[in-house]
């Protein structure tokens, strides 16, 4: 099944005459994803090898049927390729785009859920999603990505670190296990898609049998998460929540990765976690070996 997309959806790239999106876009239909179309405004016309560009993201889903965005544009015009996106009836939209500023995150984010609570973002600042063997929207290698097998048990993955995503990816393919979905929400203090959505996602999946989480210190998402988990996740789960050694008051890495008033420690996650049943890892390796116990159990 996979969770948000699947062999069935078609892709088009905002911005896939940039250098970014170029390569991005190729290296996701060169894996298999449906990528039907660009968007750059004033180059209607053109193609990126074979695939064709269209001014506006109404004119390429009125000609392709595309039902899913790949945003890779600067930081100042992402918030405004997101909601063009939205506009023209895009379900899915992910956007790469690192930058954005936090009140402009906010403001978008808003603007969805009142105008347009038919289209799911994922990010901005995220790695992106793949349903292994079926569809890779981001920056993701699909190389590192283990398939799911049809008798299962197969993993979801969802993840705030981007580079813990493809750790994670890779930890499960060296055991053998197959993944239904990895989602890369990112680590921005406003993300469009949250620890809990995917969850619920994965819980009502029947491709997907346990589910690893990757944290970061800073905010309460995980917090959130695993209350969320306690009343409606029965499923088994492995966790790492990386920061367990960050300094309070320093930004690490992602724009939201912060430790402030005493909030958001990693500690204080990890025992959230464990109290709702997660088994967590002291580092990304265990996890990884965590959930192939927890596989092999299954079996």
């Amino acid at each position: 099944m996979a969770i948000f997309v699947n062999q069935h959806t078609k892709v088009l790239v905002q911005g896939l005459t940039g250098g970014q999106g170029r390569f991005h876009g190729l290296r996701n239909r060169a894996y298999g994803t449906q990528v039907v179309a660009g968007v750059t405004p004033g180059k209607a016309g053109q193609d990126v090898e074979g695939i064709p560009v269209f001014d506006s993201v109404a004119d390429a889903v009125a000609a392709t049927g595309a039902n899913a965005s790949f945003i890779a544009v600067p930081p100042k015009a992402a918030p405004a390729a997101i909601l063009e996106a939205a506009r023209a009836g895009i379900e899915f939209v992910v956007c790469i785009t690192e930058g954005v500023p936090a009140q402009d995150e906010a403001r978008t984010f808003a603007t969805l859920q009142r105008d347009y609570p038919g289209t799911r973002l994922l990010g901005p600042n995220c790695p992106g999603i793949i349903s292994p063997g079926k569809c890779n929207i981001g920056i993701t290698a699909g190389e590192i990505a283990q398939p799911p097998s049809a008798s299962g048990p197969n993993v979801g993955i969802v993840s705030r670190s981007g580079t813990l995503t493809y750790q994670a990816l890779y930890e499960l393919k060296q055991q053998g296990i197959g993944v239904s979905t990895c989602v890369g929400i990112g680590g921005d203090p406003v993300p469009g898609t949250s620890f809990v959505d995917c969850l619920a996602q994965f819980q009502a999946d029947p491709e997907t049998h346990a589910i690893i989480m990757i944290g970061e210190i800073g905010g309460s998402a995980e917090e959130e998460a695993a209350e969320f988990i306690t009343k409606h996740v029965t499923k088994p789960m492995s966790a790492y929540i990386a920061g367990v050694t960050a300094p309070a008051g320093k930004k690490m890495g992602h724009a939201g990765a912060i430790v402030s008033g005493g909030k958001g420690t990693a500690q204080g996650k990890m025992d959230a976690l464990r109290a709702a049943g997660v088994r967590v890892g002291l580092n990304p390796t265990e996890a990884g070996s965590l959930m192939a116990e927890i596989v092999r159990s299954l079996k």
